[in-house]
């Protein structure tokens, strides 16, 4: 039986309060970003506001996004899905060929962002999107038949992998690893066997394996994570990381006043921003910042079990999980629990690309949220089998 459809009225409060606290992170990650990078340096010159405004125009072209996708039937990303999925695809390519350096230029032994002038974002941002989209249309148009595995989760594995490969020829393993994630996290809530996820899941750990062997910076981060290897230089961002935790204490140093930022700890304003909030801000703004994202993923997942037809059932998953898993990563990098890895803290760390990506795909969440109960989803319904839903 599908979700009981209420009145739109009676669901707005969902949209409202998580608008709110988008709102509110982005807000937030104004003001830590600028206390995390206030004291970093560009030619021997502080940039001061430079990061923080950056901040503010990323907040400001983001929250146009999710104004209009808001506004704009989310069923429409439907008809998108392989349009989007080209343009991805065609924007990773121009990271990793020969010969697209003046526009693709390497930036700490990485190609992972199109550089065009006044314009520049990163391509492997919109993938996480675009993948979510792609595979929610997919599994929704294949109904029951993503239990099979030619037919059903073949495809899913071929684009994936694709996907998966450029990414990770740029390079950006974490980045690479997030998006196949995200995709089975959408496959999964369809419907596909557990089975097939098992036997996946331990390709995918040999595949890990081999490219942590292939790479001896990768092998540092996992030697040192396991409490060996050279300690003096593989463990240098995650011992001053833990370090900014304990200086914040409970109420932090204040805004500002943090000392990892001055040399200590590197990329506090983007990787290593919680470990920062924690330092400045303390325990207690630890705790708001994990209690927003709790609340973003809560309301995700309510409106993705009540959402009346499969794609947008699939899409909010996404779109809740693009958020709420790299949040997730990041913190548990910043606070030791895994190995260092570059991923930033949706709506917060410094990086447009990011933030106008977080604010779009939250915009397609509200907009699932209020096109609950609208007659056309409630008709949808009718020509999709039953799946696995959200919140089951």
């Amino acid at each position: 039986m599908p979700p009981a459809i209420r009145h739109p009225g009676e669901l707005r409060w969902e949209t409202r309060l998580l608008l709110m606290i988008v709102a509110v992170l982005a807000v937030f990650g104004i003001v830590a970003v600028y206390g995390a990078s206030s004291m970093e340096t560009d030619g021997g010159r502080y940039v001061d506001y430079a990061f923080a405004l950056t901040q503010v125009s990323g907040v400001a072209i983001g929250g146009i996004f999710l104004i209009i996708a808001s506004r704009v039937d989310y069923y429409y990303w439907r008809k998108l899905a392989w349009p989007l999925l080209l343009g991805t695809l065609v924007l990773l390519l121009i990271t990793v060929l020969p010969g697209t350096e003046t526009i693709a230029p390497t930036t700490n032994g990485a190609r992972r962002w199109i550089d065009l002038g006044p314009v520049s974002f990163q391509p492997s941002e919109l993938a996480r999107l675009s993948v979510v989209v792609w595979c929610a249309m997919l599994a929704s148009k294949k109904g029951e038949l993503v239990r099979g595995f030619k037919k059903g989760v073949m495809p899913f594995i071929v684009v994936l992998g694709l996907v998966f490969l450029l990414v990770l020829l740029e390079p950006n393993m974490s980045m690479a690893v997030v998006i196949v994630m995200l995709g089975g996290i959408v496959l999964f809530v369809a419907g596909a066997k557990l089975g097939h996820f098992l036997l996946l899941a331990g390709t995918g750990l040999l595949v890990a394996l081999t490219l942590i062997q292939s790479a001896p910076y990768r092998q540092a981060r996992l030697t040192t994570f396991l409490g060996g290897g050279d300690q003096s230089e593989a463990a240098w961002q995650i011992t001053n990381s833990m370090i900014g935790f304990g200086s914040g204490q409970l109420m932090g140093v204040g805004l500002g006043q943090g000392s990892q930022k001055m040399g200590f700890l590197p990329y506090a304003y983007s990787d290593f921003l919680f470990s920062h909030i924690g330092e400045e801000w303390g325990f207690i703004g630890v705790c708001f910042v994990v209690a927003l994202f709790a609340a973003f993923c809560w309301l995700g997942f309510r409106i993705a079990r009540t959402a009346a037809e499969p794609f947008g059932q699939y899409l909010a998953v996404g779109i809740t999980a693009l958020v709420g898993v790299s949040a997730v990563l990041h913190m548990a990098v910043n606070t030791s629990l895994m190995p260092t890895t570059g991923i930033t803290l949706p709506f917060v760390s410094w990086g447009r690309s990011s933030l106008v990506i977080a604010m779009l795909s939250a915009g397609i969440l509200i907009n699932i949220g209020r096109m609950r109960g609208r007659p056309r989803a409630v008709a949808s319904t009718r020509q999709q089998p039953r799946s696995r839903r959200a919140a089951a």
